[in-house]
């Protein structure tokens, strides 16, 4: 198990890596690991290149914590999904153009690309919208993400989850990628759908593929 300092340092590290990738901008999203019986978040409102481990705030599962910082406004839907889903110990949320485009629609993201599989499914949800840091929210938020690893959310951004960080940072960048894709496909026709037992064996394949594998 890696040490707290360690899980600190990666949660800094990966996000530096949001404005290159796409994902957000400026100090929007948040990330978080599991850890202990709570999770390390981002804190609010700290531009990521100023962020260091120690402003990295830990959260318990009664939401309390003990830090001069305070954590993201979102940190709620972040311990509800670890409360619901024992296999998620990493999440990232952001706002990247795409499947933010996608969620100001309220639009699914539908199986029209094999890749569709990285969401443990064959759609990618949109939430239901409401406003953001509440209690709403984050009850949406985890009922788009049941038997998911992705959602969009409306009016809003998106969340990916993973295994550890490495595997949610992955899993949002191909997400943001499936939604530009969907959004390009929508403006040259109507795009044909997988059927059922298509993504089923593409899920069945992904299972030993890569970042899709790592626990």
């Amino acid at each position: 198990m890696s040490s707290e300092q360690t899980l600190r340092e990666e949660i800094v590290a990966n996000g530096l890596k949001l404005t290159p990738s796409g994902l957000s901008q400026g100090t929007s999203g948040n990330l978080s690991i599991r850890f202990q019986n709570g999770f390390l978040i981002t804190p609010s409102g700290v531009p990521y290149g100023e962020v260091t481990p120690d402003d990295v705030v830990f959260v318990d599962m009664e939401g309390h914590y003990d830090h001069p910082r305070r954590p993201s406004s979102e940190w709620r839907f972040h311990r509800d999904i670890y409360l619901a889903r024992a296999d998620v110990h990493a999440i990232v949320h952001a706002h990247p153009p795409y499947s933010t485009a996608l969620a100001m629609c309220r639009m699914d993201i539908p199986a029209a690309h094999y890749m569709i599989a990285v969401s443990g499914g064959d759609s990618i949800r949109c939430s239901d919208y409401y406003t953001y840091g509440t209690q709403e929210l984050s009850d949406a938020v985890v009922r788009a993400l049941d038997a998911r690893l992705a959602c969009l959310m409306a009016n809003h951004g998106m969340i990916a989850v993973g295994a550890n960080m490495e595997q949610a940072m992955w899993r949002a960048i191909e997400v943001e990628t499936l939604a530009r894709q969907y959004t390009i496909a929508l403006q040259i026709g109507k795009p044909v759908m997988l059927r059922d037992n298509e993504v089923t064996q593409v899920i069945e394949k992904f299972s030993n593929y890569g970042l899709m594998s790592k626990k």
